[in-house]
């Protein structure tokens, strides 16, 4: 006799089933995919410690409940909106989107350079543009936040940059969040054209004593030989949950750096999916973590190689005080044929306290035999004999530690290419190593 074993959903499941068939009649568009991502989500649930890439992040017990779908934003968003945040002193073109709706007249859309296109999810969900057909097929995936993200995305932004066209100017999507505990659901889409280059920074922000939800993702195409830097500055509130992935697919020549920076939010992940179809690619994916108390950031990624000498390079830091929990996931995958593909991936963790985590798992998948792979990952305290060396000239202790630990995650975050984005950073560096006394 077979018993039939059915999983006991948990409120937060049943409450994104009960949601999705209320909003159904206002989601805007795409109704196919979002119907087929749904169903992707009932057969699977949210993933647990035995769904092996969600081990070390387990979103059935740590996703106690589901938030309400946000409002649109009213006066106190707006104004939240308007300050200009940690990139204040950055030229840049910036883009608003408040409590998960794109906000036109906060958003710096006029006088645009030639061949360089901005326009809204929703607007295009509306009107059944072409780019939106396909969401979702950049690199496809069954990851469950990706499909929760399709079922319910509301808004975001779409760039298009024309072939041979480089926009000199940062590109900046403010992601803010404002008002009652709720949820939002954000999708942006970017399109590099050949000989291409753009600069794109997404920042979250959001309240310190609001549980709020965050579920964003990003698909980005990058056109032969074309040039796209993206930096991700996490600085959610400390209650919040942040599910943040990026899914990027890289044509024939062409460099990405990619760079996630996250101080804030009570638990985090991180993903990037990154598929390089044409030959001689060149990737940088690098990231660092200032985290405290019992913050929670779990960085995933997967980077499959499937054409001929491509190159990839990962550099992650962690720096993790009290008893807050680093998590670093990394496969770099070779498909067969992708011969001189040349791949090195790190992750480095400092623990400044006892009662802090750091989880490395990094992995490698070779179906090539002419490649160069490898990958190394360490854990540690900060080094006495340096400490020693800093105090024995006269450096206070304290001074002494925020030196070393700036160095520490200064290594990474020095491979940012645009110089003012990078400065701002290490700014907030400093910053959050006053703010640790």
């Amino acid at each position: 006799m077979n018993a039939d074993i059915r999983q006991i959903r948990t409120a937060a499941e049943q409450a994104l089933a009960g949601a999705f068939s209320d909003l159904k009649p206002r989601l805007i568009g795409a109704e196919r995919e979002r119907a087929d991502a749904f169903r992707m989500f009932e057969e699977a649930g949210l993933p647990h410690r035995r769904v092996e890439e969600w081990k070390y992040t387990d979103l059935r017990a740590l996703m106690r409940d589901a938030k309400p779908m946000a409002e649109k934003p009213g006066k106190a968003a707006l104004d939240a909106a308007k300050k200009p945040g940690v990139l204040a002193g950055v030229d840049a073109r910036r883009l608003v989107i408040a409590n998960g709706t794109f906000v036109p007249e906060l958003s710096d859309t006029k006088n645009l350079e030639a061949g360089l296109s901005i326009v809204s999810l929703s607007d295009a969900l509306a009107r059944n543009d072409g780019m939106v057909s396909g969401i979702g097929q950049t690199v496809p995936t069954k990851d469950v936040a990706v499909a929760l993200n399709t079922a319910f995305m509301t808004d975001g932004v779409i760039i298009r940059v024309a072939d041979g066209v480089k926009i000199e100017r940062p590109i900046v999507v403010a992601y803010v969040f404002t008002g009652n505990a709720a949820a939002t659901f954000t999708r942006s889409m970017v399109t590099l054209g050949n000989d291409a280059a753009l600069t794109l920074v997404e920042t979250f922000e959001g309240p310190a004593d609001i549980d709020y939800q965050v579920n964003t993702a990003l698909d980005a195409v990058v056109g032969d030989r074309a040039h796209f830097d993206h930096v991700k500055v996490g600085r959610d509130g400390g209650k919040a949950l942040h599910l943040g992935t990026t899914m990027t697919r890289v044509g024939a020549e062409a460099q990405v750096h990619d760079f996630a920076f996250t101080t804030g939010g009570a638990v985090t992940r991180n993903q990037v999916f990154l598929n390089a179809v044409g030959d001689d690619t060149k990737v940088a994916i690098n990231g660092g973590n200032l985290l405290r108390g019992r913050q929670h950031v779990d960085t995933t990624l997967v980077v499959d190689h499937g054409s001929l000498g491509c190159e990839s390079r990962e550099l992650f830091k962690h720096v993790l005080d009290d008893e807050s929990r680093g998590i670093f996931q990394g496969k770099i995958i070779v498909q067969p044929g992708a011969q001189k593909t040349d791949g090195k991936m790190a992750s480095h963790a400092l623990l400044l306290s006892e009662r802090a985590e750091a989880d490395n798992k990094p992995e490698l998948e070779i179906f090539a035999d002419d490649v160069v792979c490898g990958h190394g990952a360490t854990a540690g305290a900060l080094d006495e004999e340096l400490l020693f060396y800093l105090m024995a000239r006269g450096i206070p202790k304290k001074e002494s530690e925020a030196l070393l630990i700036q160095s520490f995650v200064g290594e990474a975050i020095e491979t940012i290419e645009h110089e003012g984005v990078r400065e701002a950073l290490l700014d907030l560096a400093a910053a959050w190593l006053k703010a640790r006394g």
